[in-house]
């Protein structure tokens, strides 16, 4: 058994956190996962390893990120004192570059000269790239072939780094597949292959690997909350889509009893009309991508796509964030914003929905804080936004047809 720095003893020897986890894989796969395993645990012990992520996490990634007060929005809601974790300030934009840096490392660890991912919409993929570029690996993203549609800019990203694209065309042709044929290739090419995941999803040890590395975010935010106003919070907040933000975040205070862990699914068009995101809230165990999980499937076990129009989501919710007492001061409690809110920070990403974010501080006494977490901006999904509002937008092309941009027309739309 594996005992964490917050003394919290999850996994055990099997991968399991709790009922949930493990290693549900073929024959084929089991070495490549249990090599992996062996070299995360001994690069653990080794202090030079982490000593060179936390090099790269301060000089490239450009760690630690703003814990800022929002002053107006505190002002505005008139409830708890509310701090946004800066996350979409690190480098490439998102949370995703801490994860993919740190694993990066120990692929050089292995030498493993060839890098692949799995990338619904894009910021995985494109993080993954980077440090591919930075350590000058070859790279491979595997995305859904309707992703890769809806997040052009993120695939242009990707390319501009240097990494191939395989679109997938199996499937409901999203992100659950494209992890799929990571998975294939993986096992075809385990000898010079290292296969960086972005969730605390897959088999162990990645759930392990992942909360690790993201738990930066909320290391940073305790020493930054106790520095701002000597004190941790009162409450977390953060999206729960593949769980490394959530779990970055929550697993630091994991000990702390007075410190309340929210975490927010899309309710999408409704939970009782089968488009939505929430899986923890609605779905049932399965396993899937090699561990046991909440799902969204059917009576007969066929996994569904999540929230269509946002089918970019993971059916399935990462095991890390499962076992986690429910409710209480110390607890997580699970809630699902309105339609298309993967949760509650201010950008398109999230759900361009901020209900979340606004009604629990209103709740709360004037003497409490909130600490919510920006995992990334909005900007990825602008090609997305500007064909909803009726336009078709490519990169490197005029916007309708002209070069002038958008009308008066059209930004009084957006402006709406």
């Amino acid at each position: 058994m594996r005992r964490t720095e917050t003394g919290y003893d999850c996994p055990d020897e099997r991968g399991r956190f709790g009922d949930f986890g493990g290693r549900y894989v073929s024959e084929t796969l089991m070495p490549a996962l249990i090599e992996l395993a062996k070299a995360y645990e001994e690069a653990s012990a080794d202090p030079t390893f982490r000593e060179e992520i936390n090099r790269y996490l301060d000089g490239y990634v450009g760690r630690p990120t703003p814990l800022y007060f929002a002053r107006a929005m505190t002002e505005d809601l008139g409830g708890a004192r509310i701090y946004l974790k800066r996350e979409d300030l690190a480098h490439t934009g998102a949370h995703k570059i801490n994860n993919t840096i740190s694993q990066a490392v120990l692929a050089g660890r292995m030498n493993k000269k060839r890098i692949i991912a799995e990338t619904g919409a894009g910021q995985h993929g494109v993080a993954t790239a980077t440090v591919a570029a930075l350590t000058n690996s070859e790279c491979v993203i595997y995305m859904g072939e309707e992703d890769t549609r809806r997040q052009e800019l993120n695939v242009f990203r990707m390319k501009l780094l240097g990494a191939e694209v395989r679109p997938v065309a199996s499937g409901t042709r999203t992100l659950k597949d494209a992890m799929n044929e990571a998975m294939r290739d993986w096992v075809t090419n385990v000898g010079d292959t290292f296969y960086i995941i972005g969730s605390v999803a897959g088999p162990h040890p990645y759930p392990l690997m992942v909360r690790d590395f993201q738990s930066v975010i909320g290391r940073e935010t305790r020493e930054q909350a106790l520095a701002l106003e000597g004190r941790l919070p009162d409450v977390l907040v953060a999206c729960v889509g593949g769980g490394s933000n959530a779990m970055g975040l929550f697993f630091p205070f994991i000990e702390d009893e007075g410190v309340r862990k929210i975490g927010v699914e899309a309710a999408g068009h409704g939970l009782d009309t089968g488009s939505h995101s929430a899986t923890v809230t609605a779905g049932s165990v399965g396993v899937l991508h090699g561990s046991r999980t909440y799902l969204l499937q059917d009576a007969n076990g066929q996994v569904g796509s999540p929230l269509r129009g946002r089918r970019s989501r993971l059916p399935g919710r990462g095991s890390r964030a499962l076992p986690l007492p429910r409710d209480g001061n110390g607890g997580v409690r699970l809630g699902h914003g309105p339609r298309g809110a993967l949760g509650v920070f201010l950008s398109v990403r999230d759900g361009g929905n901020n209900t979340g974010a606004r009604d629990g501080p209103r709740r709360r006494p004037r003497e409490e804080d909130s600490s919510f977490h920006v995992p990334r901006p909005g900007d990825r999904d602008l090609s997305f936004g500007t064909r909803r509002q009726g336009h078709t937008h490519r990169l490197g092309a005029s916007v309708n047809g002209r070069k002038g941009g958008f009308s008066a027309a059209s930004r009084a739309r957006f402006s709406a």
